[in-house]
């Protein structure tokens, strides 16, 4: 049912909308997993268009356990910034000429290129890594690949 205040005259009460003018809070409790995985890492979703209306970001975290390694993949064209929260990931891309390995601690920040294959490992033996990520659409996207090479 539409509203006839004046300021709203197309606002329609029955479709549900995210408001664009308050500021969105999702607790950590609130993450979904219902977004783009990659066997061997876990993916949650925290700001998207789907949560909060964003149309411009996507946010949330990635899980990796030990001695784990990721599916080969790329993000369309997404860019993707990485904060590593916790454990030692490493992430691992082809440059054309052979596979490059970035070895990461907390603190530690990665920026991973639209459609670039790579891959997240975790080599630690007893300890999850888990890292903070951002990306310039506003859904997870996940392009899963059967081998890690330059497109």
């Amino acid at each position: 049912m539409a509203t006839a205040d004046g300021f709203h005259p197309d606002f329609d009460e029955t479709t549900p909308t995210l408001a664009r003018n308050r500021v969105h809070h999702v607790k950590a409790s609130e993450i979904s997993s219902d977004t783009a995985q990659s066997d061997g890492m876990r993916r949650f979703a925290a700001l998207s268009g789907l949560s909060v209306g964003a149309e411009k970001l996507w946010m949330g975290e990635t899980h990796v356990s030990p001695a784990t390694a990721s599916a080969n993949h790329h993000h369309g064209d997404s860019e993707t910034a990485i904060y590593v929260r916790s454990g030692n990931p490493e992430f691992v891309f082809h440059d054309g000429a052979q596979e490059v390995r970035i070895a990461t601690q907390p603190g530690d920040y990665i920026f991973v290129p639209p459609y670039l294959p790579h891959r997240e490992e975790n080599p630690d033996p007893t300890t999850p890594a888990e890292v903070v990520i951002a990306r310039s659409t506003q859904e997870a996207i996940v392009v899963n690949l059967p081998a890690l090479y330059p497109l």
